[in-house]
């Protein structure tokens, strides 16, 4: 039958997966580092993925395609749904029970006091819903966008990473607030040097780079950056 549906023009894509987010029937993954339209029939050609894409990759064309098929989006939501779930007490897999064995470290007798652990937080809100986006030492800052969980898994974050660096905090789970819409804010009002997202290895961490990244698209500001993902028993997992 011949309908509305939507085109995606590789050249064009960039990668973000913002349609893919944007899509409620799952026609849209990433695959090879592109948008692709894995089936017809769950493309209702309404368009909600299109005001996403900051490239224009996206548009709706009207030609030969499957029908779309209501009951068949349901299941395949359904099965995608199942599958995250698997073998867990809840539906995500960041709140998965479990103890994390340490090893016991005898610290040696020593007559000096060890060095005084000092704070390295620079500034104050920095819950990333409580920041002004009109805040002072946001000027020429290097940000650090920190889930808050991090700061209990990983030791040593105020040296490693909170060091002169203005730090923002928040939960993309639990926080009502648009963080992409704040982090864009402050992007258009503040000349900002560069960006460290320090996220946890569970995916709903992914939120919080998402947000930064489509901040950055939405300002058109694309400033140095880069993630940093600490697994659960406080390691550093991966740097990108």
């Amino acid at each position: 039958m011949k309908r509305k549906i939507v085109r995606i023009d590789e050249e064009k894509c960039n990668g973000c997966g913002l349609c893919v987010d944007a899509c409620h029937e799952g026609a849209l993954q990433l695959i090879d580092g592109k948008a692709k339209l894995v089936s017809e029939s769950y493309c209702d050609g309404l368009g909600d993925c299109l005001p996403e894409c900051p490239t224009g990759a996206i548009t709706i064309e009207e030609r030969e395609a499957e029908a779309y098929n209501e009951e068949a989006v349901k299941n395949n939501m359904a099965a995608k749904s199942a599958q995250s779930v698997e073998n867990l007490p809840c539906g995500c897999p960041g709140t998965q029970a479990k103890t994390i064995q340490r090893k016991t470290v005898i610290e040696p007798v020593a007559c000096a006091q060890p060095p005084e652990v000092t704070s390295q937080l620079g500034q104050w809100p920095c819950q990333i819903k409580l920041v002004p986006v009109n805040a002072p030492y946001l000027d020429n800052a290097h940000l650090l966008v920190a889930a808050d969980c991090t700061a209990y898994a990983y030791a040593n974050i105020h040296n490693d990473f909170m060091k002169n660096r203005i730090t923002l905090i928040g939960c993309p789970k639990l926080d009502d607030v648009n963080y992409a819409e704040k982090f864009t804010g402050i992007l258009q009002a503040h000349k900002i040097k560069s960006i460290t997202v320090l996220r946890m290895e569970v995916p709903c961490c992914g939120g919080i780079v998402q947000a930064v990244k489509q901040a950055m698209l939405q300002s058109g500001k694309m400033i140095p950056w880069h993630v940093v993902t600490i697994g659960t028993d406080g390691s550093i997992i991966e740097e990108q």
